[in-house]
């Protein structure tokens, strides 16, 4: 099929991909159309399915995208060594990387519930991936002797949930920068697995 003239797919299929995401984030995935997505980006609704087939496809890639993302951030960035010095890079990593991309965090938490089983299935088996991450330097700390943690795989979960919850309050002009945000919360981090 050819392209409207005019049109520039490197420009506008990350147009699309942003619009969705923002009005995802905002309106939620169930309230927003193809047709307001297209719209937004300027483009006859038809259009957008030179982009992607469908709208879930849509959300799943978004999701998608974010997960694959922060796996492949964390792992070029992971620390070799011990588990303390490891929970910390992964305390502030984790809080960097989110506090960036706001939205595609809250669509990744809110919006699951919106995808088909079997992309539900794929993007849950890549948080577990990330989780795993972490629960393997709590179980590293714990045969260190540096952490006590009894259930290492809720405690991972316990301790994302609460690093993740810096995007609800955290503002780029707001009292604390963000790198004394990230020592303050490697700080309850650090207290919470303590030995």
């Amino acid at each position: 099929m050819a392209r409207t003239q005019g049109s520039h797919s490197d420009i506008t299929g990350p147009r699309v991909r942003e619009t969705a995401l923002r009005l995802f984030a905002r309106q939620g995935y169930a309230a927003v159309s193809m047709r307001q997505i297209a719209g937004e980006v300027g483009v006859q609704a038809g259009a957008l399915y030179n982009y992607t087939p469908d709208k879930q496809t849509l959300l799943f890639d978004l999701m998608r995208t974010h997960m694959e993302d922060l796996l492949a951030d964390w792992d070029a960035e992971a620390p070799k060594g011990g588990a303390r010095d490891a929970l910390e890079a992964f305390t502030r990593f984790h809080i960097r990387f989110n506090t960036r991309r706001a939205d595609a965090v809250f669509v990744s938490y809110m919006e699951l519930r919106n995808l088909e089983p079997d992309n539900f299935a794929v993007i849950e088996r890549l948080r577990r991936a990330y989780e795993t991450r972490l629960e393997t330097i709590l179980r590293q700390g714990v045969a260190e002797g540096v952490f006590a943690v009894a259930e290492p795989r809720i405690a991972a979960m316990a301790l994302i949930a609460m690093l993740t919850g810096v995007n609800t309050w955290f503002r780029e002009r707001g009292r604390l920068s963000l790198t004394q945000v990230e020592a303050l919360y490697w700080d309850m981090v650090r207290k919470a697995v303590a030995a």
